[in-house]
């Protein structure tokens, strides 16, 4: 009788931790739905103002968490308004990768220029 209800919470405390873990799989991207894609997430929040902290030659705005990734710690991907800092500068569009260690780090990772005109044209 031990052994079946031994059994049985073990049973119950897997089906718990993979309940859990299908929440947010590790090294799978999950996207940010479209009416809350805002910096409202405490955690990509906070790796983004870390990361830029000390940037110098642009302004980075953060527009919109895309997606997150579950790895030794979090990437995140933002949509940014990203203004080079220096005269008559035209803001364009990036993609900011951020990547936020388990000790609190953040730094950024990639980022990548979002041309609109250039894929403004149907291909061809």
């Amino acid at each position: 009788m031990k052994r079946l209800v031994c059994l049985g919470i073990a049973l119950v405390l897997m089906l718990a931790v993979c309940a859990a873990s299908a929440e947010m799989m590790v090294g799978g991207w999950e996207l940010a739905e479209a009416q809350g894609a805002t910096l409202a997430d405490e955690g990509a929040q906070a790796a983004f103002e870390k990361a830029t902290k000390e940037l110098d030659g642009a302004n980075y705005v953060p527009v919109a968490l895309l997606g997150k990734q579950l790895v030794a710690g979090m990437n995140y991907c933002i949509l940014c308004q990203v203004t080079p800092v220096v005269p008559d500068a035209k803001p364009a569009w990036a993609l900011v990768y951020i990547y936020a260690d388990l000790q609190g780090n953040a730094s950024i990772s990639n980022v990548y220029e979002v041309y609109i005109d250039r894929h403004s044209q149907p291909q061809q």
